[in-house]
């Protein structure tokens, strides 16, 4: 794989004199990629069955000339006004009942079938006018899915959608009042279309409820999403994209990516840190401007999976935004770092977010590679130094993972909905192993539940709340070790506790008794050391302990090469007992300082050092946001 750089240029925001300077430009820094028309609606058609296309045609032209290849996009993000006088009820509702109204982007419920329509009569016109143009070689679909809180909508449209996928799902109100468990409270229905949201009961809803309205949420981007993909795939066999976000769970990523080619995600370290992150002030300030050490490689791998092996970074922050609640720029040097990082977990291209400072509307505090007044901004020349030695680095081979960590949407929707705590967050819980594991200097596959796992020495499934079909036989033959986190198997598929208690793994003599959770500085310290923060459980066993608490509870359990974790870990404590796990299975650790990383290829060994200090790591100094690159033979 030879990874190349790309940018993403709104032609319709600047002087047609400008495109081709500015195409020349892209071509001289080394560009490849150029992602035009996800916001152009308006543009493409003014008016209703009003098209003008010659000024897109005489830009993709423009980039052709110079050799760019095109992302072309599918501008369904962004509805123009007269879309909402057409369809007045196509407007998304949030969680209070509110109309999320025009002004701004997102303004769509996915449970509207008149819009989705809609997006597929604008992605069809647009496909068929550029589906064979040479230099189209992608499309990306929508924008950001779920970006601005809108996946899921508490809309008329959604309230109609939600009944029909509920009486699909269970036929019988009285098979759906006996999976919710509706006698409880009295809540049982005589008919579906008794069925409201479950948004703006008097106290919370019954969690079966929200965890089903997740599921019909999610399930209405994805067929929004494959409406899309189905119309462009009768024009083009070029592959279809979509740019998630960071830390979005809201729907399941792997459904959406398999009816697309590859999978992208939009990139912002620094936004992340605070905005998705909620990281300590102390991690904040030690990492404002450099982001936090795992939170990229983590989605990097995510969308790995989602990708089923191609991934891009579709937007790569160059410089400060303009949406996190302080805004600093990058220390010198780390996006030269982000961009070798992903790079190092193999993606396709990475792309900056954008080519050019817009001087106007929302995004106008958003950095590009250029200013607004066309020059280049602090970031372009560590850019430009980028590409040349992209250019010399050679194919980067695919790594190949001992350790498989299993992340779960589903999961994350359950938790989100019975969290039994304030801290306890699936994604955090997930991240929490990641870091560990990244600690031990390891290489890592984020894979589906669904994943083959027979390839992996050692598999790590943290929080997943009810097992999917045919994972405990998969669990109990696999060759290697295998490391169940707190509240796995807590949950039946339809969220109640299941008979025989969690985590309900037949031949496995472990039981929770009850489940406690408690506030930052209530840690449990343990016997070899480190604390419980967050979560423990009780447990009732007969199987080997090889943790316990200082009071002799039980909180790591063992039966042959089964492990049972029922308690949420520090990072001192989680790493100890991982390290010990890949120590057995002869797996190599590297014990890596705070904020120095490493990911191995089979053709390379990259060492990022995300510090704004020099740091001595294996006898040599390294400089502050410096990636060391090792060929490998």
């Amino acid at each position: 794989m030879n990874p190349k750089l790309g940018c993403c240029y709104y032609p319709e925001h600047w002087p047609e004199s400008q495109w081709q300077s500015d195409a020349q430009r892209m071509k001289d820094l080394g560009l490849t990629w150029v992602r035009l028309a996800e916001f152009a609606w308006s543009r493409l058609e003014p008016s209703p069955d009003n098209f003008e296309f010659d000024w897109l045609d005489r830009a993709i032209e423009t980039l052709a000339e110079q050799g760019l290849k095109v992302v072309m996009c599918t501008p369904t993000a962004t509805p123009p006004r007269w879309m909402l006088d057409k369809h007045p009820d196509m407007l998304a509702v949030d969680i209070e009942g509110r109309p999320r109204g025009f002004g701004s982007r997102r303004h769509y419920c996915f449970s509207h079938l008149a819009y989705r329509q809609e997006a597929c009569r604008i992605a069809e016109i647009v496909a068929d006018r550029y589906a064979n143009h040479e230099a189209v070689q992608a499309w990306q679909l929508d924008n950001e899915y779920s970006c601005h809180d809108t996946a899921r909508s508490y809309s008329e449209a959604a309230r109609r959608g939600f009944r029909n996928w509920l009486s699909d799902k269970y036929e019988s109100v009285g098979v759906l009042n006996e999976a919710w468990g509706n006698i409880f409270w009295s809540m049982e229905y005589d008919d579906f279309d008794q069925i409201d949201l479950p948004n703006l009961t008097v106290t919370e809803a019954n969690p079966s409820h929200w965890l089903d309205f997740y599921r019909y949420s999610s399930d209405q981007v994805v067929a929004f999403n494959k409406a899309q993909a189905d119309v462009l795939r009768k024009h083009t066999d070029a592959p279809l994209i979509h740019n998630y976000m960071g830390r979005i769970v809201d729907f399941d990523h792997y459904k959406v990516g398999a009816d697309l080619d590859i999978a992208s995600w939009d990139s912002y370290p620094l936004g992340f840190l605070v905005d998705r992150l909620g990281a300590s002030e102390e991690w904040q300030r030690r990492f404002e401007r450099q982001g936090d050490p795992d939170l990229q490689a983590f989605h990097h791998d995510l969308y790995r999976a989602v990708g089923r092996g191609r991934w891009w970074v579709m937007e790569q922050q160059p410089g400060p935004v303009n949406w996190a609640p302080n805004n600093p720029a990058p220390l010198p040097g780390m996006v030269r770092l982000w961009t070798f990082e992903a790079i190092a977990h193999e993606a396709e291209a990475v792309c900056y977010f954008r080519w050019r400072q817009a001087p106007f509307a929302q995004e106008q505090m958003h950095a590009g590679l250029l200013r607004p007044d066309s020059q280049p901004s602090a970031v372009f020349p560590e850019v430009e130094q980028t590409s040349k030695e992209i250019q010399v680095l050679g194919d980067v081979a695919p790594a190949k993972a001992e350790v498989a960590l299993i992340f779960d949407y589903e999961s994350c929707w359950a938790w989100e909905t019975q969290p039994q705590g304030e801290a306890f967050d699936e994604f955090s819980l997930a991240l929490d192993f990641y870091r560990a594991l990244r600690g031990l200097g390891l290489t890592i596959d984020v894979v589906a539940p669904d994943h083959d796992l027979s390839q992996y020495k050692l598999v790590l499934i943290p929080g997943l709340f009810a097992w999917p079909d045919n994972l405990l036989q998969r669990i109990e033959s696999h060759p290697g070790l295998v490391f169940l986190g707190p509240r796995s198997g807590s949950k039946t598929k339809n969220f109640q506790i299941p008979t025989g208690l969690a985590p309900s793994i037949p031949g496995l003599d472990v039981i929770i008794a009850y489940v406690e959770s408690f506030k930052a500085g209530n840690e449990r310290p343990l016997s070899n050391g480190g604390a419980i923060k967050h979560w423990c459980e009780a447990i009732e066993t007969t199987e080997d302990v090889i943790e316990t608490t200082v009071d002799g509870a039980p909180v790591l359990v063992r039966k042959n090469r089964l492990f049972y974790l029922g308690a949420w870990l520090d990072s001192a404590a989680l790493g100890r007992v991982l390290k010990a796990a890949c120590d057995e299975l002869g797996i190599t650790t590297t014990n890596m300082p705070e904020g120095i990383r490493q990911r191995t290829t089979a053709s390379h060994r990259f060492v990022f050092n995300h510090n704004a200090h020099a740091h001595k790591f294996e006898g040599e100094e390294l400089a502050p946001a410096q990636v060391k690159i090792t060929a490998l033979d």
